[in-house]
């Protein structure tokens, strides 16, 4: 330890930095420990487009935080605080979801997270849109309207090589190989019914679902039914249930009835599978568990760990516009056997051994 003595203010300074240097000259390891030890604790923020338990949020925030527990930021390494911005079922108007992002903002700004990882659009671009060159790390999963290759933001360059503080996962729905596993089991399937609400995602998936089969062509008739309105909604799956269709797409997940009362996924989704006669292709293979049919459909808990691996990549010193943005890439086989025991179909063994996921009750 030094002690100075009757050293005037300049020279104490002066004679401060001279001691602070001669000690990393000596001992160059100190200031790499200093490094080190001032980020022993990293704190992730994450922000939700839906209520918490939402069928969608909830598996891409779990994933989220297995990935970074597995890269070594868990315990008292890492704290994570959440905010639910319910823009699915309450705050549903730009004004609403805008005063939201007010909130998320504000939160965000207390707690002085090392990354933002955002799910889904409306969480995203509410809170990215709303700053003007992003000097805080952001990690999206769950995006359906990215940009396209072609198109530069201030946020992106390309997805290879993003170039701002914002990388991600984009959310690839693999809607041909979820039609062609169908096929398979339904060797008769002939037409499609795909049914979606109104909102920038219900456009997004659409949009996704006609460039898949622009690039891929299939030899099946489909429909489309777009409806924010939940009992137009009911209406489309009575018809259906007396019309040649084979199968099902449903990715409506915000629907409000007469009344004013909103519908969102876990809802619309056990209304379906109780009142379709139809089986149902989900688009996130948690849906099976709310009786859908089942086939291929995106394992979002898969596609938040992706997104939490870069979050890591981040935590380790890793420059977000150098960090490639992927689209989900794992998608898994689930079924629900009740369910096709109802609608009288057999599934196939060697397709049943394939599965990831069989719920037998």
């Amino acid at each position: 330890m030094f002690t100075l003595h009757h050293v005037p203010h300049r020279a104490y300074h002066l004679a401060t930095l001279f001691i602070v240097f001669a000690l990393l000259a000596f001992n160059p390891s100190v200031s790499q420990a200093n490094q080190v030890s001032a980020k022993d604790t990293y704190k992730v923020f994450i922000l939700h487009s839906y209520e918490l338990d939402h069928v969608c949020g909830q598996p891409q925030s779990a994933g989220v935080t297995e990935a970074l527990n597995n890269s070594g930021f868990s315990g008292k390494r890492l704290t994570i605080e959440a905010y639910a911005m319910d823009t699915k079922r309450t705050n549903t108007t730009p004004q609403s979801i805008a005063a939201q992002a007010e909130i998320a903002l504000q939160k965000i700004s207390e707690f002085q997270p090392d990354v933002l990882v955002t799910l889904d659009d409306n969480a995203f671009y509410s809170v990215v849109d709303a700053l003007e060159d992003p000097d805080l790390p952001v990690v999206f999963s769950g995006l359906n309207n990215l940009p396209g290759p072609d198109t530069q933001t201030r946020w992106l360059q390309s997805r290879k090589q993003p170039g701002a503080n914002v990388t991600g996962v984009y959310e690839k729905i693999h809607f041909v190989t979820a039609v062609q596993v169908q096929r398979n089991i339904n060797t008769e399937l002939r037409k499609m019914l795909v049914l979606s609400d109104n909102s920038p995602t219900g456009k997004a998936l659409i949009r996704q679902i006609r460039e898949e089969l622009q690039q891929n062509p299939l030899d099946i008739e489909f429909e489309y039914r777009i409806t924010d309105s939940w009992e137009e909604y009911q209406q489309f799956i009575t018809e259906a249930n007396a019309s040649d269709i084979n199968s099902l797409y449903p990715v409506a997940l915000r629907l409000i009835d007469r009344l004013g009362k909103t519908y969102t996924g876990n809802e619309i989704l056990q209304w379906t599978a109780k009142h379709s006669r139809k089986p149902s292709i989900p688009l996130n293979f948690s849906f099976v568990q709310l009786g859908l049919f089942g086939g291929a459909g995106v394992d979002f808990h898969a596609m938040g760990y992706q997104a939490g691996l870069k979050a890591a990549a981040i935590l380790q010193g890793e420059e977000p516009g150098n960090i490639p943005i992927d689209d989900a890439r794992r998608y898994a086989l689930v079924f629900n056997l009740p369910r096709a025991r109802n609608l009288g179909i057999e599934i196939p063994q060697d397709i049943l051994l394939a599965a990831d996921i069989v719920y037998t009750e």
